[in-house]
């Protein structure tokens, strides 16, 4: 019988003309790792990457990931998301709330 291929993830062949941040940026706490992903030197095109440089390390990781790094992953991402403007509560997105007919008019 011919050994089985180990499947590989999708993630792996990902590719970025990004700039990387520094070895072992992402095993320090949540408010290092957001200062460093917020900087010009890491994130040229603004916070918007910085972030989704974080998402793309959990992910990538996956189950590897230890509980408490990827608590403060998430810490530092929320805190990326404040910074730019994105505020939620809970984690949830804010709705516009609706102006009722009578107070239209």
């Amino acid at each position: 019988m011919a050994a089985k291929k180990k499947k590989r993830k999708w993630s792996r062949k990902i590719t970025t003309e990004s700039t990387f941040p520094p070895r072992g940026t992402f095993k320090k706490k949540a408010v290092k790792v957001a200062r460093t992903m917020a900087s010009k030197k890491v994130s040229p095109k603004g916070i918007g990457s910085g972030i989704q440089m974080v998402q793309m390390y959990i992910n990538r990781a996956g189950k590897n990931l230890e509980a408490g790094q990827k608590k403060e992953l998430e810490k530092a991402k929320r805190i990326l998301q404040k910074k730019k403007g994105h505020e939620k509560n809970d984690g949830k997105p804010t709705r516009s709330k609706k102006k009722s007919r009578s107070s239209r008019k």
